[in-house]
């Protein structure tokens, strides 16, 4: 069996999800099917919350009107105009958007507000299902929140929601394809929850890890990850196979058809995600699996909203612990390090979120001087970087970046990795530069 992930832009209309229910009528008995919202419809789902925080209760009914229209106009394209056709689709949608609405009558909590979020996903799922079923699929629905669970940390509770997955789908023999939500889930106390980081894409690598499946499939609306951002430099091309440790260097810096959290599960239980072009459903797409390196630099990716963090001591060299101290103010501050660098006197590191920067550099400013240069990018370059290797491939990154100014370099840690820091203004030209360097030289 495969476990089949398809995003919000996958079943964003009535044609789109006709279309997806093609592609998963061919799916290997017994595949799962991972749903997102409908494209657009968490954006709105956290407008209305945004209008219920704020007391402005006419512009949260107002934009749940537009919503209730939207998902009219799809359930009348895909099951006609008579409401007493095909109930239950349209019973869950009702459902969904009275929720919603009953909202409008008092204080938003944070709990509601996640409830409100979960929506999107419910009325998707129970859509498809209809769809499914009225060309004769024997499909079933896996509710999210009868088996997705997250403990007091945030983490999936690994444990619990395979044992309640496997009891799910053992209720339901017959089923020649399962359908679930992606993002929801419960929390240890039992209250809708989501999974953040990842959302559709970590459902889909854990229900692949825990059930053992042959293969996870992320369908977007691009075929494959590209070896640099199409969105600003022209001919790029699609990556065929890269390791699970260069996906998730890739992702973490900042390709966006994949999340870093979904490539974990998946690496662990060894099992490959591939993916795959709704709109080309023929392309070959990208494969991530424990392949072996095959010498090549694969792509290249760029992080924005990149904080520098400057620390300068000249007590540095003697003091022991230092960086151990500076780690723990991050820590302290619950603020992830991108990338770092050290001298004798000076350590510089990297964060991609700067809300509690005013803090870390209070506390910082124990240890030494500090300084904050805002409005950088990461540019992350991924392929077999092998220490043992010849210099040619980074030789060829440093030709490339001859022309620009580099405030940061971390190579090392990783054979697979070399990121570098620049201002944000030259993120277009570095990226271009290392295109023309790495892949199109003759």
């Amino acid at each position: 069996m495969k476990v089949l992930k398809f995003g919000g832009t996958s079943v964003g209309s009535a044609a789109r999800i006709e279309h997806v229910a093609d592609l998963v009528a061919h799916a290997p008995a017994g595949s799962i099917v991972v749903l997102s919202a409908m494209s657009g419809t968490t954006n709105t789902l956290v407008e209305i919350a945004e209008y219920l925080y704020k007391g402005n209760i006419p512009g949260a009914q107002e934009t749940i009107n537009a919503l209730t229209e939207r998902y009219d106009a799809v359930l009348t394209e895909l099951f006609g105009a008579d409401v007493n056709t095909h109930p239950e689709p349209r019973a869950a949608v009702a459902r969904s958007l009275a929720l919603l609405r009953s909202y409008c009558r008092g204080a938003l909590t944070v709990q509601g507000e996640k409830e409100i979020l979960a929506q999107g996903e419910l009325m998707s799922t129970a859509i498809m299902l209809e769809v499914l079923r009225r060309r004769g699929i024997a499909a079933a629905m896996l509710p999210a929140l009868d088996y997705m669970r997250i403990t007091a940390d945030g983490e999936p509770d690994m444990e619990s929601t395979a044992t309640a997955l496997r009891r799910l789908i053992e209720l339901e023999p017959q089923a020649q394809l399962f359908l679930t939500q992606g993002y929801i889930c419960r929390n240890h106390a039992g209250a809708i929850d989501n999974l953040r980081r990842g959302g559709s894409d970590y459902s889909a690598s854990i229900i692949g890890a825990l059930a053992d499946a042959e293969e996870i499939q992320i369908w977007t609306d691009i075929d494959g990850m590209h070896n640099n951002d199409p969105r600003y430099v022209e001919g790029t091309r699609p990556v065929r196979m890269l390791h699970f440790e260069e996906a998730a260097e890739l992702a973490y810096f900042g390709a966006k058809i994949l999340h870093p959290a979904c490539v974990l599960p998946a690496k662990l239980h060894n099992i490959p995600v591939r993916l795959l072009n709704t709109l080309e459903p023929q392309a070959p797409g990208t494969l991530i699996c424990n392949c072996p390196s095959d010498g090549t630099v694969k792509a290249i990716a760029a992080k924005d909203g990149i904080t520098l963090v400057n620390i300068k001591s000249g007590r540095m060299l003697l003091a022991y612990g230092f960086l151990h101290k500076v780690f723990e103010t991050f820590e302290n501050h619950r603020t992830s390090i991108d990338i770092m660098a050290t001298s004798e006197v000076a350590v510089s590191v990297t964060i991609d979120d700067d809300s509690r920067l005013a803090a870390i550099v209070d506390d910082l400013m124990e240890f030494g001087t500090v300084s904050v240069d805002r409005n950088k990018v990461i540019v992350c370059i991924v392929g077999d970087l092998s220490h043992s290797d010849d210099d040619s491939r980074l030789g060829g990154i440093m030709r490339a970046l001859a022309d620009i100014p580099v405030r940061m370099i971390s190579y090392g840690a990783s054979e697979r990795s070399v990121a570098i820091l620049v201002d944000a203004d030259d993120k277009l030209r570095t990226l271009k530069a290392l295109s023309a360097h790495l892949f199109n030289e003759a």
